[in-house]
């Protein structure tokens, strides 16, 4: 690992250095990308900096200023130009979220180091496993969204792309001497496709807040009046929810039901601060909440017991396979993948191909053995 001193990280943060900077980009047959978003400090989370290194160059991009940024979407969908991330997934996210992007050829090193049976992932765990490098990770919290970003926050973050170069040839090395480079990049390119989070599927964002806690009809309705105003008011502030009221806060107001603000006063963790600001509006939710209809909770149907048992065989074949392989057991065989096969349960090889045609490679390599785990249950 080379020890000399960094050049300093470049700021971009005028239309006109977009267009340099891009081309200059484009030259390498290998970029490293990062993104800090701002989840922890607004109501709706935005991406707040973008990280891209080349081997020579550090680039910091303020998203704030530069109103097109289509010439890294190109970048991104360059399929001959290889993108190195770490831990893609939230950073695809967003940037799909926000920009629309699309991602091709990309280099997850924590699907590597996965694959390669590391428990610990972390980017700097990882760096201080193979390089001996301490990473500083006093501002992965940060409020990403302030302006001017402090020098040392600027340097924090490009230093989560710089050595991603040297990180990502020593895994492939890895990969490819314990023959399971084909597997990570199935999984790369599994990984440019990023599920966006379209929010929660039912249609009242009280069970999001209850969870697994008992809940019933009238309780519900009284939470789902109390999400609501604490929404308004978080929209209103700029704010994530649990910066206004944490969720364990509404689920006691609507178990005791309050309909003053003394007995508000008396729910365990409901501060003075809280009442003097949203007490008399509580109240007021309390009681829309029990004037409205009950709310009953969602229940999806019970899958039938065949595909549960199918669920079952697979899952312990994925168990016993990984603890051979060191590896957690999605690293076999994805989770959603197990469950499409146990859905369709495919009695025939091609039959089976057409299911795992994303995920040629395990089904290579597990196609006959998954065919003879779903006979088991087919055997009295």
């Amino acid at each position: 690992m080379n020890n000399e001193p960094l050049k300093p990280p470049v700021w971009i943060h005028q239309a006109d250095q977009m267009s340099g900077i891009c081309k200059a980009l484009r030259d390498h047959p290998r970029i490293a990308v990062d993104t800090e978003s701002n989840s922890l400090y607004a109501y709706q989370e935005k991406v707040c900096l973008i990280q891209i290194s080349s081997p020579t160059d550090d680039y910091l991009i303020d998203p704030f200023e530069i109103q097109d940024l289509s010439p890294i979407g190109d970048l991104f969908q360059n399929d001959k130009q290889e993108k190195i991330f770490h831990a893609s997934e939230y950073d695809l996210i967003c940037l799909q979220r926000d920009y629309g992007f699309s991602f091709r050829n990309i280099f997850d090193t924590m699907i590597a180091a996965r694959i390669l049976g590391n428990t610990r992932v972390g980017l700097d765990s990882l760096l201080e496993k193979y390089f001996e490098i301490s990473l500083n990770k006093k501002y992965q919290r940060a409020n990403w969204g302030i302006r001017p970003l402090p020098k040392e926050m600027l340097d924090y973050a490009r230093l989560d792309t710089h050595h991603l170069f040297t990180l990502r040839d020593h895994l492939e090395g890895e990969l490819i001497s314990r023959g399971l480079f084909e597997l990570a990049r199935e999984d790369f390119a599994a990984a440019c496709k990023p599920r966006l989070n379209n929010g929660n599927n039912h249609t009242c964002e009280c069970w999001k807040v209850a969870g697994a806690k008992p809940l019933d009809g009238q309780t519900a309705a009284i939470l789902n009046e109390l999400c609501k105003y604490r929404d308004a008011q978080a929209k209103k502030a700029d704010l994530p929810h649990f910066k206004i009221m944490s969720n364990d806060l509404l689920y006691q107001i609507s178990a005791a039901k309050p309909v003053s603000l003394t007995e508000l006063v008396a729910i365990p963790h409901c501060s003075e601060k809280i009442v003097a600001r949203h007490g008399s509006n509580l109240v007021k939710a309390v009681a829309a909440g029990l004037d409205a209809p009950p709310i009953h909770r969602p229940r999806n149907p019970r899958p039938d017991e065949d595909y549960l048992e199918r669920i079952d065989l697979l899952k312990s074949w994925r168990k016993n396979r990984a603890k051979e392989l060191l590896v957690e057991s999605d690293i076999v065989l994805p989770r959603d993948l197990l469950e499409h096969i146990a859905a369709v349960n495919p009695r025939n090889l091609p039959d089976l191909a057409k299911i795992m045609k994303d995920t040629p490679i395990r089904f290579e390599k597990y196609g006959k053995t998954i065919l003879n785990v779903l006979a088991k249950k087919e055997k009295p």
